[in-house]
């Protein structure tokens, strides 16, 4: 008997069998959407009891989704916070602490990245702000300027097959222009284009060009036409499809289109007409998407995650509402971090569950690696928690609190008990979110041992990052 025949033979056998299994899997394997629009407070959407705003499809979502009462951004400010939806770390781990600061590392591994391994078929939309786009053309905030050729790093070079991307924020409708002469934080939409001028920030795609068509008209749309071809085109091919689309939407400048400034017409300041309609805007096309998932016959076993990067700027330039919580955008305090957040899944999640449990941007990575069985590569501190427990039982509570840092800023948040301190603060300020989420009674004097203790995890996890600044992660 030839025993060495019989066993290629088993081994061809187990690989195929490995191969078939992978392939059933892969077949099983759910898309996955992340949603995220840019300075949208908590109390914008009609799901967390706004009633200015008319957010009908996000509503709907809602009540067919797992929505968080308790979501964070991981900062308060835009930048930081993409990156952790990407690589479930922290921004002061990878170098990107604030707005227009530093890139995404080549070391990072991002979720593009991951997912691209595994078969998904990968695409960002919308605003990056993780790096700049271009070393040759002035752009937007940082590209094509001298001294920021370090800072090159698009979605393309951090795992995404295809990509609409602006480096940074543009105007909501017609996004390549704006009034000439004026630097207005809003305005009605410029029907005469003679009286507009070029912006200053470019779309680009994957291979590094300027994006020329279809560029006319509401911001979150224009995304959108770039969205569906997208999933439209993974679908047929039968590969499962990781999209992010950032929308622009309602980062300043704010402008809507005639159709939804006519539906806040009551309103005479130009930026609240503008704010509430370009966010309406954007709610239409989330919509879109919806219906688009369903005639493709994916929405069931399709994963959509819903947040804002942020909080809103809350001024009367940016009307954003915060609501029942203090502090806005660039703040510690619940109304800068604290944002609307859900997840549908029709596969997984029941309509209509609500949760408690204190989630950050940060469990993206960790819930998608738990969702598909995907062992992590390496040791690197991942500060977010998976997520997929939560689906089930909304009832659990976090495993280890969440830290937050920002210019002079820290927090340390657990599922009752937040930390917070500041250079402007003369002294530690401890809140009891379940019982005062506004943040208005101080209660550090009364817990010193819940202070001392928070603060001992909080300065182990700064140094922690510390390290992972300095490249400890890397070698």
């Amino acid at each position: 008997m030839n025993w060495m025949a019989i066993g290629r033979l088993t081994v061809a056998c187990a690989a195929f069998l490995a191969t078939a299994n992978a392939a059933g899997r892969a077949a099983d394997k759910p898309n996955i959407i992340l949603i995220m629009c840019d300075d949208l407070g908590w109390g914008d959407v009609g799901f967390n009891g706004g009633t200015t705003i008319k957010t009908p499809h996000l509503d709907e979502m809602a009540a067919n989704s797992l929505v968080f009462r308790r979501f964070y951004a991981q900062s308060p400010v835009c930048s930081p916070t993409r990156g952790s939806c990407l690589t479930g770390r922290h921004p002061y781990r990878y170098g990107i602490p604030f707005a227009n600061t530093g890139h995404m590392k080549p070391e990072e591994l991002t979720l593009a990245e991951l997912l691209r391994k595994v078969g998904y078929r990968t695409g960002h939309f919308g605003k990056w702000h993780l790096g700049t786009l271009t070393k040759r053309v002035r752009d937007a905030n940082r590209g094509g300027r001298p001294g920021n050729e370090q800072h090159f790093s698009p979605p393309s070079l951090n795992g995404f097959d295809v990509c609409f991307s602006t480096e940074s924020k543009v105007p909501t409708y017609d996004p390549m222009l704006k009034p000439k002469g004026k630097a207005t934080s809003a305005w009605d939409a410029i029907e005469d284009k003679t009286l507009a001028e070029e912006y200053g920030t470019y779309y680009w795609n994957e291979k590094g060009e300027i994006v020329r068509d279809n560029l006319s008209g509401d911001d979150s749309r224009i995304i959108m036409d770039r969205v569906i071809p997208f999933v439209e085109q993974a679908t047929t091919a039968q590969r499962p499809f990781f999209s992010v689309v950032w929308f622009h939407t309602p980062h300043l400048p704010v402008v809507a289109g005639p159709e939804n400034l006519e539906m806040y017409k009551e309103h005479s300041d130009v930026r609240a007409r503008n704010y509430y309609g370009c966010v309406t805007a954007m709610d239409e096309q989330v919509g879109r998407l919806r219906s688009k998932l369903r005639r493709l016959g994916v929405a069931d076993n399709t994963m959509v995650c819903f947040c804002s990067d942020n909080g809103p700027e809350g001024k009367p330039s940016a009307p954003g509402s915060a609501g029942p919580f203090r502090g806005r955008k660039r703040s510690l305090y619940e109304g800068g971090i604290r944002v609307p957040g859900l997840i549908e899944w029709p596969a997984r999640i029941a309509a209509g569950t609500k949760s408690d449990f204190p989630a950050v941007t940060s469990d993206y990575l960790p819930t998608i690696l738990e969702v598909l069985g995907i062992e992590r590569l390496d040791q690197r501190p991942i500060d977010g928690v998976s997520l997929v427990p939560s689906f089930s039982d909304p009832s659990l509570a976090r495993a280890r609190p969440i830290g937050f840092q920002t210019r002079g800023q820290v927090a340390l948040s657990d599922n009752r008990f937040k930390l917070v301190g500041s250079d402007q603060l003369n002294a530690w300020e401890l809140y009891d979110l379940t019982s005062d989420p506004g943040e208005t009674n101080n209660l550090a004097a009364e817990y010193p041992d819940v202070v001392q203790s928070m603060i001992a995890r909080l300065t182990a996890w700064q140094a922690s990052c510390q390290a992972s600044n300095a490249g400890e992660d890397y070698r």
